[in-house]
């Protein structure tokens, strides 16, 4: 194909793209209207289901499998930045040199770490009774262990980020997903429907029957990515040199 083809394809696909998306625009309801259909649905089926947070009642109930995809995406990302940054022949790893760090600094973030790292969990616990969830939770999670490298060094946060465990934690929280969905099937349900627990007292911890399961591991699935993810960056800054020193 040559790139005056390639070029004349693009164009008519994005034309055909903008007149569908114009044609829906035009279909929308009025801002500021007091007519939302599917709003209205979303928040019947949440509370139907005794999920007091609509958006995660959406996001790991109605639309599950979406979900699904959008983890599927963030793996897969992760993988190839794994393949990516990996050492390669012509680099060798060199022991980081401890840098000085403003006692300021250094009493920040030792201190503001835990209550970021609690917070997080926080989040992704209560995903199903307030804002937030496994997504927002895993990422202040993941990155509230990198407080550590900014008030330590980062043979500090190297002990507390052994990069195996969070790869095997990444992959065990994606196949955590999948067999809740497997689960209804076997169940005789459709997959990732919610069908399989008791939706519970409305507004606790244990309402929202799999809403909460799959909350957990999407925060599990985003934090163990972003750990590794940014591990991969900071030994390609700190770490891996050229042969040459350069």
């Amino acid at each position: 194909m040559t790139r005056r083809l390639r070029t004349w394809l693009l164009l008519v696909a994005g034309a055909g793209l903008a007149a569908l998306l114009t044609a829906a625009c035009l279909k929308l309801p009025h801002f500021g209207g007091d007519r939302h259909p599917y709003g209205d649905r979303a928040v019947r089926a949440s509370l139907a289901r005794h999920t007091a947070n609509t958006v995660s009642s959406v996001n790991f109930d109605q639309r599950a499998f979406d979900t699904l995809g959008e983890m599927t995406i963030l793996f897969a990302a992760v993988l190839g930045c794994v393949v990516l940054l990996r050492q390669t022949r012509d680099e060798h790893r060199a022991r980081p040199e401890p840098a000085e760090v403003a006692r300021p600094v250094r009493r920040y973030a030792l201190v503001v770490l835990p209550v970021a790292l609690l917070s997080g969990l926080y989040i992704v616990a209560h995903g199903q009774l307030s804002p937030g969830g496994g997504f927002q939770g895993g990422v202040v999670a993941a990155t509230a262990l990198h407080l550590l490298y900014l008030g330590a060094d980062y043979r500090a946060l190297e002990r507390v980020r052994p990069i195996g465990a969070y790869e095997v934690g990444d992959a065990l929280a994606a196949s955590a997903y999948l067999v809740t969905g497997l689960a209804g099937l076997i169940g005789a349900t459709a997959f990732l429907a919610n069908t399989l627990l008791p939706y519970g007292t409305f507004n606790t911890l244990s309402s929202g029957g799999t809403v909460p399961l799959l909350n957990a591991a999407i925060g599990m699935e985003v934090a163990c990515a972003v750990v590794v993810l940014l591990a991969r960056f900071l030994d390609q800054a700190v770490e891996i040199e050229e042969k040459s020193g350069t």
